[in-house]
């Protein structure tokens, strides 16, 4: 069984594209939570969320192509 290692290459992309986001999006969500005197609360926080909902995002596809360049999936 060889392995597809351009493929292999893009999901190890994708990974290295989630893991940033899922440091900075919990951060700017605390950050939102601290600061909820602001006037930008509620737009802090739907950024952070989406920063969160990116990443999974990310990591899921970046994991579905590993996964599909390990076993040679042709669809």
């Amino acid at each position: 069984m060889a392995t597809n290692k351009e493929l292999l290459s893009k999901g190890v992309k994708y990974l290295f594209g989630a893991l940033p986001l899922m440091f900075i999006g919990p951060s700017v969500m605390y950050n939102a939570f601290m600061n909820k005197k602001n006037d930008f609360h509620y737009v802090v926080l739907t950024v952070g969320c989406l920063l969160c909902i990116t990443a999974v995002v990310l990591a899921f596809i970046g994991l579905n192509t590993i996964v599909k360049a390990v076993f040679n999936d042709e669809k």
